[in-house]
């Protein structure tokens, strides 16, 4: 029995990985990414079959942000030049559930605001948002707002949102080399605010913003020690104008390592190749379909990605299915 295969049955029987096959997993050589990922679709086909849940993300405020995340364009660190824009309308976020609804053919819609954290005033009026879009659409909604506390969350929930988005980005040693604006423990308190809240949770992190490998294996087991319902993966995009700009891409193999890791840690649950796929992967990512069951379509927060169309042809014609 291969190692691969050994991996994919711990998984299968709810056993964890020890942290020494995590790191044989991010290790694993060029020549058997194939082997590595086609036990891994094993796990993920049991919980997801072939299907791929579509995501689509609004950024209805942008910029503005106190912050100084250092891979983020709307940081207050950030030179790039992105739009820049207060709340949209509540037309504006309505329509964009529309169109993520009837065009994308989205199952999740992502409302996303720059900034530190809501107030009150911003909780009340997107619960309106939400409670109009729920009335009309089969909608999963997600929040990601940035730092909140459980009252925040529940008045989220009551309104029909049933995740908030809060990434870890990295590990807890490395994260000050990345933000210094908070610290990696609000963004665990975040979370556990949203579990108190009775919501799903969602979060992950940010690969190739100089982290080392065990960086990458102490965010994968903190997501998992967390149990977090939806895993987004993300890829750095390096921006111009943004301190990480000089970063490389993350090659294709290390991208479906580290997505095998991920899902290998957490069998069943939502794991989305998220930012930076199409940027750093191109053409084929549509590999990423073997250890992650959920993509994003129509770009991201300050950058494009791929459209709704190219990425159905993509999902059906290696066989896979949209998930609705």
């Amino acid at each position: 029995m291969s190692i691969y295969r050994e991996w994919a049955d711990q998984a299968l029987a709810g056993e964890t990985l020890t942290r020494d096959a995590a790191r044989e997993c991010l290790q694993t050589p060029p020549d058997d990414i194939d082997e590595l990922l086609n036990e891994v679709f094993r796990v993920r086909q049991e919980a997801w079959g072939k299907r791929v849940k579509i995501c689509v993300l609004n950024n209805i405020r942008s910029g503005l942000c106190p912050e100084d995340c250092s891979y983020c364009s709307q940081s207050n660190v950030s030179t790039a030049d992105i739009s820049v824009y207060p709340l949209k309308t509540m037309e504006a976020i309505y329509e964009g559930a529309r169109q993520a609804h009837e065009g994308a053919r989205a199952k999740r819609y992502c409302i996303v605001a720059s900034g530190r954290g809501p107030t009150d005033k911003e909780i009340d009026y997107l619960a309106g948002c939400i409670q109009k879009i729920k009335a009309d659409f089969p909608l999963e909604i997600c929040c990601s707002l940035g730092l909140m506390d459980e009252d925040k969350a529940r008045r989220l929930k009551d309104a029909g949102a049933g995740w908030v988005n809060h990434n870890l980005n990295s590990s807890e040693r490395f994260y000050p080399n990345i933000c210094t604006t908070h610290t990696y423990q609000d963004r665990v308190n975040t979370i556990q605010a949203v579990k108190e809240a009775g919501m799903h949770t969602c979060s992950g992190g940010i690969i190739g913003m100089g982290e080392t490998e065990d960086d990458v294996l102490d965010l994968a087991f903190a997501i998992r020690d967390l149990d977090i319902d939806s895993i987004p993966v993300n890829f750095l995009h390096p921006i111009r104008g943004t301190p990480l700009s000089d970063r490389p891409r993350t090659r294709m193999e290390n991208g479906l390592r580290t997505l095998s890791l991920f899902r290998l840690l957490n069998p069943k649950k939502d794991i989305r190749a998220a930012g930076g796929r199409e940027f750093n992967f191109g053409g084929d990512s549509w590999r990423v379909f073997y250890p992650a069951n959920s993509i994003f379509v129509e770009g991201y927060l300050t950058t494009g990605g791929q459209t709704a169309a190219d990425a159905h042809r993509m999902i059906e014609s290696m066989g896979f299915e949209i998930e609705r």
